[in-house]
């Protein structure tokens, strides 16, 4: 008995390479420009870049929320401040603590992209740097353990799983494990 493609299924490659290839012409022409002469090369770009994005991360069940996605980078931004102004501090005023070490944070994310996203996110934040994945928690070196690194850390996850339109469990569970 030959297996059925249902039509949804079937037309998601389709529908993600026309949304991807529409996203990376106007990300061509935002950049060159209308000129008629550079518009085939801007297709052809446009169509290796759509091909390439497709090999990589196959479209899955998975959408983005543009509008979290958009509100998750002033959050970035902010955190980023912060965090880097407290290890600035740190490392020039020797009468705030340092205490360096390692936190272990569970991480609801599975295996994956969207594990992957959210190590990468995090390792561009201040004060935090994941070092190894266990499969369900991922290890990080910290600046100062005092500080409530798993819950902020745990916080980030949930934004950024609203970003990812996942369907994010409950995370105030969770507690860091040292």
């Amino acid at each position: 008995m030959p297996m059925t493609v249902s039509a949804n299924a079937a037309a998601l490659p389709v529908r993600a390479a026309l949304v991807r290839g529409a996203g990376f012409f106007a990300v061509w022409v935002v950049l060159i420009g209308t000129s008629p002469s550079d518009f085939a090369a801007g297709v052809m770009a446009a169509a290796a870049a759509t091909w390439t994005s497709l090999a990589l991360l196959p479209p899955g069940p998975r959408r983005l929320r543009l509008m979290a996605v958009l509100s998750l980078v002033p959050h970035f931004l902010w955190q980023s401040v912060v965090a880097g102004t407290d290890v600035a501090r740190r490392a020039f005023d020797p009468r705030l603590p340092l205490r360096p070490g390692f936190v272990a944070c569970p991480v609801r994310f599975r295996s994956g992209s969207a594990r992957n996203a959210f190590a990468c996110y995090t390792s561009l934040l201040p004060g935090t740097l994941p070092v190894e994945d266990d499969g369900e928690t991922l290890l990080y070196h910290c600046l100062d353990t005092g500080q409530p690194v798993a819950a902020e850390l745990c916080s980030e996850e949930k934004a950024l799983a609203e970003a990812l339109g996942g369907d994010d469990a409950d995370h105030t569970e969770r507690g860091p494990i040292r």
